[in-house]
């Protein structure tokens, strides 16, 4: 059901009052300050679509701003798209100024919006993590006006507008669930292009994609003795979402839940093989390198080698032994269903 707040009941000398309490919590805290001396008017509708929150504004002319101490207060990280349906306005983030139809902000750094006359926009506030781009590309977008004469803009505007439209217009508060979040998906799927097309204008975010990758194959690297290491954990490290995650590994061929079973079963058989006078037990290498459940390391280490890891030891320590092992190949059924739940599979043994 959507909300609703007015202040066409209001007493005019609390009206101003009223409006900042009611752009507050509905969107994120902000102070606005309106700009004539009459009796203020505003109206905001609000109504989710899944993991959007669909706003529509209509008030007199104003100023609202988000400084850094109301940012400290209420730091939800948050991507905001607004599409100005009527009147004009002047957006400010990150020192640019912005006049356009269509802008991108974020609420974790100051802005604001300057309304010269009566308005009326659509805002569109989603978590900045679902987006799935780096905070760099944001950063590049925000501030910066989205041209809707050409490209992905002109066909986004109009079809937000609609979009909200249609949501604040149906009497049972939207679309059924199951709608709501597969077209909140898309919804974000198209912010996220929009903001790749408008950070990366000539397609140059090839290198930036390849620097990632090459991050998280550090960072899987370093942290493979890390039993609860998983395709969230690193996107979360990463500040990316786990669907961009494993949109970056497309074109790797492995998916990230294999890259983190094959490395960690690399160094539990280099350890295995190493001669000395007191070597540890298998246990004890496959908890070293993150394996919590003794029975899943031992299936997953004769599916990748084709023998037993005291098997592999007992091989792999012989005077003729070769030097390096073999390349690990992925156990059955892997896949990015499976890849997403590889530290589940781990504690669970499989």
């Amino acid at each position: 059901m959507s909300l609703v707040l007015t202040t066409a009941s209001v007493p005019d000398r609390d009206k101003v009052a009223f409006w900042n309490d009611a752009v507050s919590r509905t969107l994120v805290p902000m102070t606005v300050a309106p700009r004539g001396a009459g009796p203020f008017a505003g109206r905001i509708a609000t109504d989710r679509l899944g993991c959007l929150q669909v706003s529509t504004m209509e008030a007199d002319a104003e100023r609202v701003s988000r400084t850094p101490e109301l940012i400290a207060r209420s730091p939800e990280a948050l991507v905001t798209v607004g599409v100005q349906v009527s009147g004009t306005a002047t957006f400010v983030q990150d020192g640019r100024r912005a006049e356009g139809d269509l802008v991108v902000y974020d609420t974790t750094r100051p802005y604001s919006f300057d309304y010269p006359q009566r308005f009326a926009t659509h805002v569109f506030q989603l978590p900045r993590h679902a987006l799935g781009v780096p905070d760099s590309d944001i950063r590049q977008v925000t501030g910066n006006a989205i041209g809707t004469g050409d490209g992905l803009g002109a066909m986004l505007r109009p079809f937000l507008a609609g979009l909200a439209s249609s949501s604040a217009a149906s009497p049972s508060g939207g679309y059924p669930p199951a709608v709501a979040n597969r077209l909140a998906g898309n919804v974000v799927d198209l912010f996220a292009t929009l903001i790749t097309e408008r950070a990366h204008p000539g397609g140059t975010d090839t290198d930036a994609r390849s620097h990632l990758v090459v991050r998280v194959r550090d960072h899987i690297n370093r942290n493979l003795g890390d039993p609860d290491l998983s395709p969230e954990r690193i996107a979360r490290s990463h500040r990316i979402s786990v669907r961009y995650l494993h949109r970056l590994f497309e074109g790797e061929g492995t998916t990230v839940g294999a890259l983190i079973r094959q490395r960690r079963l690399e160094e539990c058989g280099r350890e295995l093989a190493r001669r000395g006078r007191t070597a540890p037990t298998v246990s004890a290498v496959a908890q070293r390198w993150g394996f919590v459940n003794p029975a899943h390391f031992s299936r997953a280490f004769r599916a990748a080698y084709g023998v037993s890891p005291r098997e592999w030891r007992s091989l792999r320590t012989s005077q003729d032994a070769p030097a390096h092992p073999a390349v690990v190949a992925p156990e059955p059924g892997s896949g990015p269903e499976r890849a997403a739940d590889v530290h589940g599979a781990d504690r669970q043994g499989g």
